[in-house]
């Protein structure tokens, strides 16, 4: 079991993150007698993939309701599986036009160094 500043250091999130999350109900840590929060592995294993989603755009308000889904048991799996389809179908999409944008980058590049050795002969003629 981690305290909610241990459990900050592990996962990269500050406290206020953590208690941000716990208010939208993305997580909800468990309590000690004194209200002391504290995180069991399956958080931060929990943690772990929603910082993947965020890092893939998924916007706090999908985090929350694939939460509050899996909370609800097995009987919304099929709603969870059609969100996270929904994501990844984004992802692909951003992924395509990064790739598109990459090509015009090396374009660009290889004109740049073309150019600038060139420039290179011709300064030593």
């Amino acid at each position: 079991m981690y305290t909610i500043g241990e459990t900050a250091k592990i996962v990269g999130l500050s406290t206020y993150t953590l208690r941000y999350y716990e208010q939208e109900k993305i997580i909800t840590p468990s309590r000690k007698a004194s209200g002391e929060r504290y995180y069991s592995e399956e958080h931060l294993n929990w943690l772990r993939f929603v910082i993947r989603l965020k890092a893939t755009q998924m916007p706090i308000a999908q985090i929350r309701k694939y939460a509050e889904l899996f909370s609800e048991g097995n009987h919304t799996a099929a709603q969870r599986l059609e969100l996270l389809q929904a994501h990844q179908a984004f992802i692909q999409e951003q992924l395509q036009r990064l790739m598109e944008v990459n090509s015009e980058l090396d374009y660009k590049i290889t004109n740049y160094e073309q150019l600038i050795a060139n420039s290179a002969i011709q300064k030593n003629v």
